[in-house]
């Protein structure tokens, strides 16, 4: 018996040990605004990030006419001198839309997606936008679950139709 409280006890403290770990890993993420100086980095992460697709339009050249177009809009989320997370978010002057949103795998479920997203949604009430879109891959039942989890809900009315131009 003494062996089985032990190992209770050793879970527990394990548990409250990664909760202080966690808090702590919260209170030293800075949110800043995303420059195009931070591309190289975060093309990286997003070219990493399951679910996330990365193609031609997101070339250096295309996030700085949309950083300019959208400006203040889209983040990074760092720890240090890491980046760790980042989000590319724009608005057409009606809706808003995320983009990419991708966090290191070594720092989720840790509230650093959530902290970037809110610092999107309150610029874009800033600018009077009040409902914002995302677009989430068929198969990224990861990302979806972000997203109904911090209060987003699919949409079963709209299907979207694409053409190359």
């Amino acid at each position: 018996m003494p062996e089985a409280k032990f190992i209770k006890n050793s879970v527990h403290f394990e548990e409250a040990a990664l909760e202080r770990m966690e808090a702590v890993i919260l209170s030293e993420i800075r949110i800043r605004e995303l420059k195009l100086e931070d591309y190289e980095t975060i093309i990286t992460l997003w070219q990493s990030t399951p679910g996330l697709g990365v193609n031609e339009a997101d070339s250096k050249e295309n996030i700085g006419i949309f950083l300019s177009r959208n400006n203040g809009l889209s983040f990074v989320a760092e720890i240090g001198n890491e980046l760790v997370g980042t989000i590319l978010c724009g608005h057409d002057g009606r809706r808003g839309f995320i983009y990419h949103l991708a966090v290191h795998d070594k720092y989720r479920r840790r509230g650093i997606g959530q902290k970037l997203v809110e610092g999107c949604l309150a610029k874009l009430q800033e600018a009077a936008i009040t409902k914002c879109h995302l677009f989430v891959f068929a198969d990224n039942s990861q990302g979806m679950d972000f997203w109904d989890h911090i209060g987003f809900h699919k949409r079963e009315d709209i299907h979207i139709y694409s053409k190359n131009i």
